[in-house]
């Protein structure tokens, strides 16, 4: 018993001294991320994790303009087998669209259709959609201003001083990172757990010439989001980009409900991730874009803006921080977030998709297969 009580507290101190190890060297965060992930039965971030999180309410307008459904609504249901997939494979909610109008939803495993949900990097098109307002009324010059005007932190990196504000829209910024979401020792941990993300962010560096290579970055989103942020304020527009968001999108949609963004311990949202909402608002998000950003005869986002987001700049697949697949027969471009997060909009059928879940097969090519399939059964009821 006495080697067995040795052997404990040999263990505990060992565990001791690692824990006050990554306090004191500033990675407090890995101990955050195994706290909110795999001892709380996670691999990686999840979908219902703002509860955990500090957030900042996004308020909608104290009238609600409700999505109707559809005269056709459920007169052709989707295929059992096809609902029964979602379900084993871990979905929350299944929205089909069709003339601004509900004509398809199902909710699985214990959600619904006020289930506040967590965007993840769906956000990074909300974000570019703010950055077009912001170019609209002034506060931002246009896509080609440089970085470095709002982020000063970057003046001295030659490489910085090239970059404009839509290398960073379209992941070609030439920001050194390396986007992995199932280690905690991965930077990416550190930007979704860490207490100072602009601190963490504004001391990296550049390591290729912007706009020669396409690399898929959210610490590029969440960089363009600080330099939005800047700018913001120094105009007066706003305080935060929560506060820009509910003035310039949530309430003028009148959401059915407020939204909640995460944030780091210094008050900054993750702009690259993590917009909370439901279904039914995610899928006005799509609308408003497959609209021209046009939400009931108000142009929120200059329809020119939103043609070039689905433009593609370099990569056929990718525009300003919108993943397009114009190829396909219908074409559509969309919304995409971590662990199958999807507003899908097809505008030769003028319909919207979204797909909300928990998981996804990670053994199955979303570009290839998964999208298609859900773009596939989407029309076959239209």
């Amino acid at each position: 018993m006495k080697i067995v009580r040795s052997l404990i507290i040999g263990l505990m101190s060992i565990c001791l001294v690692a824990v006050v190890g990554l306090l004191i060297s500033g990675n407090g965060f890995i101990l955050t991320s195994i706290k909110r992930t795999y001892l709380a039965g996670h691999i990686t971030a999840n979908i219902n994790d703002h509860q955990v999180f500090n957030v900042r309410s996004i308020p909608t307008a104290a009238a609600k303009t409700p999505l109707l459904k559809h005269e056709k609504f459920n007169k052709t249901p989707l295929p059992t087998e096809f609902l029964n997939e979602l379900k084993v494979g871990g979905s929350a909610a299944f929205l089909v669209i069709k003339d601004g109008k509900v004509i398809s939803e199902n909710y699985f495993n214990g959600y619904d259709d006020r289930s506040k949900t967590n965007s993840f990097s769906m956000a990074k098109t909300v974000t570019t959609l703010l950055l077009g307002i912001a170019i609209q009324e002034g506060h931002v010059t246009g896509l080609d201003q440089p970085i470095t005007d709002f982020i000063p932190e970057f003046s001295s990196d030659p490489l910085a001083k090239s970059a404009t504000i839509a290398n960073f829209s379209l992941m070609n910024s030439g920001y050194e990172w390396d986007e992995n979401y199932y280690t905690p020792f991965s930077p990416t941990v550190e930007l979704y757990y860490g207490g100072n993300i602009e601190e963490f962010l504004l001391s990296g560096e550049f390591s290729m010439e912007p706009g020669t290579f396409w690399e898929y970055s959210s610490a590029s989103t969440q960089i363009m989001g600080i330099f939005l942020l800047r700018a913001l304020q120094k105009a007066g527009a706003a305080d935060t980009l929560s506060e820009y968001l509910s003035k310039k999108i949530w309430q003028p949609m009148q959401m059915n409900d407020d939204a909640a963004w995460h944030l780091d311990n210094s008050g900054m949202e993750l702009v690259y991730c993590c917009l909370n909402t439901n279904a039914r608002n995610f899928a006005k998000l799509g609308l408003l874009m497959i609209n021209g950003g046009n939400w009931n005869g108000q142009q929120l986002v200059p329809q020119e803006f939103v043609k070039q987001m689905i433009q593609p700049v370099g990569q056929p697949f990718y525009g300003l921080s919108t993943w397009l697949a114009l190829d396909r027969n219908p074409a559509y471009y969309w919304y995409s977030g971590h662990l199958g997060q999807y507003i899908i909009n097809v505008p030769e059928h003028n319909t919207v998709i979204v797909r909300l879940g928990e998981r996804m097969n990670p053994d199955e090519d979303f570009r290839s297969i998964t999208l298609p399939r859900y773009v596939e059964m989407a029309t076959s009821i239209l």
